[in-house]
């Protein structure tokens, strides 16, 4: 790939911000897809909806019950920047799925943080930009300096945990495999969001 410069990232930022939507706005496209019996995304195949229908549940579930801890609370309050998290997602991914509920119930705490959330494939410059390990592992959440427009950090596609749980099974098994998936999700039902939360308080210094 040719090398980037620093103004032509912040460009490539700038127009995805253009294109961005809410996290409430994400949610009514979610529920749009259900009635619709479509998906994001470039692959519309019947696994890809069939992923986007558990998905919805997922984030209905986690947006009931994810708990964010005073502690937590308080820390999040705290925070001085002026930041917007664009996150990069598609709607059958289940990481997703996990992950930007918790980062939607820490946004919501600080009215300084802005949550904005872009399709990973309608969006590939920026995702170019945010690889992870080479790949295009989402969701991926970018922290803008809104008067600088600097990035400070990211945060994905997993909690530091979850990476290193699936890590481990890959070097002992090689592969992905169903009995992997499992492990992750029954780790996610368990963890209820908090390493996410402790990642995100990580990554604007607060921890």
């Amino acid at each position: 790939m040719d090398t980037i410069t620093h103004n032509e990232i912040k460009k490539i930022i700038k127009k995805s911000l253009d294109n961005s939507m809410s996290y409430k706005e994400y949610r009514l496209l979610m529920a749009e897809l259900i009635k619709n019996q479509s998906t994001t995304g470039l692959d519309k195949s019947v696994d890809m909806v069939a992923y986007t229908v558990l998905n919805e549940q997922r984030m209905k579930r986690w947006d009931k019950t994810v708990k964010v801890s005073e502690e937590a609370q308080e820390k999040i309050k705290s925070y001085k920047g002026d930041v917007t998290w664009l996150v990069l997602t598609e709607s059958w991914c289940g990481d997703a799925a996990h992950v930007i509920p918790v980062i939607n119930k820490a946004a919501e705490l600080n009215a300084d943080i802005d949550l904005k959330l872009v399709l990973r494939d309608e969006n590939d410059a920026l995702m170019q930009q945010f690889l992870t390990n080479g790949g295009k592992s989402i969701p991926k959440l970018i922290m803008i300096d809104n008067t600088s427009e600097e990035v400070l950090g990211t945060f994905g596609p997993r909690p530091a945990a979850a990476t290193k749980l699936v890590q481990d099974y890959l070097a002992e098994h090689g592969v992905v495999t169903e009995e992997l998936k499992e492990k992750l999700q029954l780790w996610y039902n368990k963890d209820k969001g908090q390493h996410t939360i402790g990642d995100l308080l990580e990554l604007m210094e607060l921890s």
